[in-house]
């Protein structure tokens, strides 16, 4: 099609995993609605994979194990790269580029850490990498933000995105159950991986907000800046306080435009029970986003699986094809959304936000601990919105306390002035709460 072929798209996969296998049956079951759509054909005539099953991929024209074949050949016109990871899935994509060939990719990781570099190359070899199956699976989210929601000037963004965390804190919420119990219960369930850091620290979460968030606000991505916090550390206990509060405890994704720069953070919050995202439960995804025009509009689905993510990497070949269909030479879009980016906006540092905060303080039962506690937050221009003061658990009694907003770096200055008393048996467990004031959210 890149060479003047009007009827159809030769597509190469490489890496038949979960979402390569996805795609390929999507592509077949749905050929013929997908004909009607285009008029033209979405053809795979090669698929590099490193377990090959000839009888499985029965009427494909090119095996191989090898992903370059597939980036050398050059009868593809695009490369769907769901290798996974950043070895070897780095070197195909940049060999793909610099060989003309559009790239759709799920692969969020190298979008976020490597994709200021990889939209430069595609932009100098005049070709597009796509990447909307990278975030929240099913969920158009990037569509959204980068061309439903154009005319808006973005001020926030807020999601549930990564669906294992999700299911681990719904279970513990509704069943009173400990962490370490429900991650064994998600990886039983396919839910979580053998190695599940990526998904309860944060760090899957993490790379989908730094992709978001750069389109939302017109910033070079800068994962390195996105500040991260897992869910390893929320008890029942902590959830059960919140709730007496009127709070659940979501994990959330949250991008927001202030006066200092643009803050991206991933961590446990306390969220309000009548918001809409603290009702979002299982393994599902959903977003909020509030442009200064529409408001807030709400993305909900599913944010992973082989169909969810096929169905975001298909739409990205509808619109490869579409856009050659017309014969445009150009990428299909800015892939974040802006011809010219604000470089001059900085990522926030997590200590100059501001932020309310829940503390849980282990207190000796003494008289006078919660005097010297609110004394010490005083000082550090901290004040209290509630408290709750439990009976005492052996010689200590928990002592939770609900902030209005503060700095986050005097919060940290208050936190370390009191775990130094006497008074106080441990470390204070702290989760940031997200009120959303005056938002409809």
């Amino acid at each position: 099609m890149n060479n003047g072929n009007r009827t159809g798209l030769n597509i190469a996969i490489c890496g038949l995993g979960t979402v390569g296998g996805g795609t390929l049956a999507l592509l077949q079951k749905n050929a013929e609605e997908l004909r009607l759509r285009l008029g033209a054909e979405l053809k795979v005539t090669r698929i590099a994979t490193r377990t090959l099953d000839p009888e499985k991929l029965s009427g494909i024209e090119n095996l191989s194990n090898d992903p370059l074949d597939a980036v050398n050949d050059e009868s593809i016109d695009v490369v769907i790269e769901t290798i996974g990871g950043v070895d070897p899935a780095l070197e195909v994509i940049r060999q793909a580029l610099v060989n003309g060939k559009h790239i759709v990719t799920a692969n969020k990781a190298l979008i976020a850490e490597y994709g200021n570099e990889l939209f430069q190359l595609a932009q100098e070899n005049n070709v597009t990498l796509a990447f909307e199956s990278s975030v929240a699976g099913g969920i158009p989210i990037i569509k959204a933000l980068r061309e439903g929601l154009a005319a808006n000037k973005i001020d926030w963004l807020a999601g549930i995105i990564n669906g294992t965390g999700n299911f681990i804190m719904s279970e513990m919420t509704s069943k009173k159950r400990k962490f370490d119990e429900v991650l064994i219960e998600a990886q039983e369930l396919g839910y979580a991986e053998a190695d599940p850091t990526f998904d309860v620290e944060g760090i899957d979460a993490a790379h989908k907000l730094t992709i978001m968030g750069s389109i939302a606000f017109g910033i070079p991505l800068q994962f390195n800046k996105t500040y991260t916090e897992g869910i390893s550390q929320i008890t029942p206990e902590d959830i059960s306080y919140a709730d007496e509060l009127g709070y659940c405890i979501k994990h959330l994704g949250i991008a927001r435009r202030s006066e200092k720069g643009v803050e991206m953070r991933v961590h446990p919050t306390l969220l309000s029970k009548s918001r809409l995202l603290a009702n979002s439960n299982g393994v599902g995804n959903a977003i909020l986003v509030h442009g200064n025009a529409v408001g807030a509009t709400l993305y909900n689905g599913p944010g992973a699986g082989a169909e969810a993510t096929a169905s975001a990497v298909v739409a990205d070949l509808v619109d490869l094809c579409r856009h050659i269909q017309s014969g445009a030479t150009s990428p299909v879009y800015p892939p974040l959304g802006y011809q010219e980016m604000h470089s001059d906006v900085s990522v926030v540092d997590i200590e100059d936000i501001n932020a309310e905060y829940y503390l849980r303080i282990p207190a000796m039962d003494r008289v006078g601990v919660m005097a010297r506690i609110s004394s010490i937050l005083q000082a550090h221009n901290i004040s209290i919105e509630a408290v709750i003061q439990k009976e005492a658990i052996s010689e200590t009694v928990p002592i939770i306390i609900l902030t209005h907003s503060a700095e986050e770096r005097q919060l940290n200055k208050a936190i370390d002035a009191i775990e130094a008393l006497e008074d106080v048996a441990g470390k204070i467990n702290r989760i940031r709460v997200e009120p959303f004031h005056g938002e409809a959210a």
